[in-house]
């Protein structure tokens, strides 16, 4: 029986570790430390995985998104934003210089819906003001809505900016993730499908928004070498030595996902038969990397008490929510005007997202189960 099941574990095996020290190594001797050949190599790989015209590696999810939506022109517009999402989607619209729509989500995927983007549109007449929508994967999940989505998107005249933090190698009808609109932004954080330690990558098809990332990453820069500074750009870099690690990980991808949809399909069987939490199925077509495991549990039940309970008594970290409040409660976005969003705000206060590791034994996962069973068979209510 494991000890501890925590709620992320990055995982690198030794042929991986010797992989990147190699890989470090020659960075090192080379001097070639940022916006080198490693760079070049993983965006070449990553656009190739994903399908992809272009892939252009930056600092962070964070920065994939803001040099995109500077790239989109989005300045003194407004960008519709999913209630449901993480801080930093709507504060790259912010830092854009964009002001930010809060739209509700669907229940079944916890993502924008065509219908709850439709409503975000139409509630507010000033239409001319609006660019564009940024769609959410959440937990590795690519909504069945998105080809919808995109079409309102071109029929209104909008952009579409996939945030696919949590998407990489996920899919809808075999399409991946980062392809559905103008442009993609993946995060590289050390919890995510695969990591660079820290960073980000842009996909796009558009050969335009490509040269302008490229620009915007390196402080506005009309050429690595030199020339002319032509944008407000950032420090928005990827080193090669977090290329290194990248590179070696997504060469990992396929296998990590096997073992993520395994251990999905294990806990899809074992929960069907635990009362109190309902796990947010797949829709058909739906290729999920499950990056999260989301469930919804019952309403009443004491969300924190089970976590904490689940942690102390029976070994099992759970995974942080996605996400635990909607973002029009977050006291910085407090002046931003929101109506209801009743959809986000229940599946924000009912979810918990159970340990998915890329190495993840079958025994750990039953331990979860286990767990859970027990807690929540004392109805553990607030």
């Amino acid at each position: 029986m494991p000890r501890f099941v925590p709620p992320a574990r990055p995982v690198f095996p030794a042929d991986d570790r010797a992989a990147i020290a190699k890989l470090v190594d020659e960075a090192l001797a080379t001097g070639s430390l940022t916006l080198g050949p490693l760079t070049e190599r993983f965006e070449e790989a990553f656009a190739a995985r994903h399908g992809t015209a272009h892939a252009v590696a930056v600092a962070s999810g964070t920065a994939a998104l803001e040099i995109t939506l500077r790239a989109l022109g989005v300045e003194g517009r407004t960008v519709v934003v999913p209630a449901n999402t993480f801080f930093a989607t709507a504060a790259a619209v912010l830092h854009a210089g964009a002001a930010v729509r809060f739209a509700d989500v669907d229940a079944a995927t916890l993502a924008l819906s065509r219908e709850s983007l439709e409503a975000a549109l139409d509630d507010h007449g000033d239409e001319d003001s609006c660019a564009g929508v940024v769609l959410v994967h959440i937990g590795g999940l690519v909504s069945p809505d998105v080809a919808a989505i995109a079409e309102l998107c071109r029929q209104r005249g909008l952009f579409l900016l996939e945030d696919a933090a949590h998407a990489h190698g996920a899919a809808y009808q075999g399409r991946p993730a980062g392809g559905f609109g103008v442009a993609g932004a993946f995060s590289f954080y050390p919890t995510k499908v695969i990591t660079s330690g820290e960073g980000g990558m842009i996909t796009t098809d558009d050969d335009r928004i490509a040269d302008e990332a490229r620009i915007y990453r390196d402080q506005g820069k009309a050429g690595f070498l030199g020339g002319d500074h032509v944008r407000l750009g950032y420090a928005w870099r990827m080193s090669e030595l977090h290329a290194a690690v990248g590179l070696v990980q997504l060469a990992r991808l396929d296998e990590f996902l096997e073992r993520r949809r395994r251990v999905a399909r294990l806990y899809d069987e074992a929960l069907a038969g635990v009362d109190g939490i309902t796990p947010l199925r797949l829709p058909p077509a739906c290729e999920s990397n499950y990056y999260k495991y989301i469930a919804l549990l019952d309403p009443g039940i004491d969300r924190a008490a089970l976590k904490r309970t689940l942690r102390e008594e029976y070994g099992v970290g759970m995974s942080g929510e996605v996400y635990a409040g909607p973002l029009h409660r977050q006291p910085v976005f407090a002046a931003i005007p929101a109506g209801p969003l009743p959809v986000a705000e229940d599946v924000c206060a009912r979810h918990v997202c159970l340990p998915v590791h890329s190495d993840m034994t079958d025994g750990e996962a039953e331990h979860v189960v286990a767990g859970l069973r027990q807690v929540l068979g004392s109805r553990m209510t607030a």
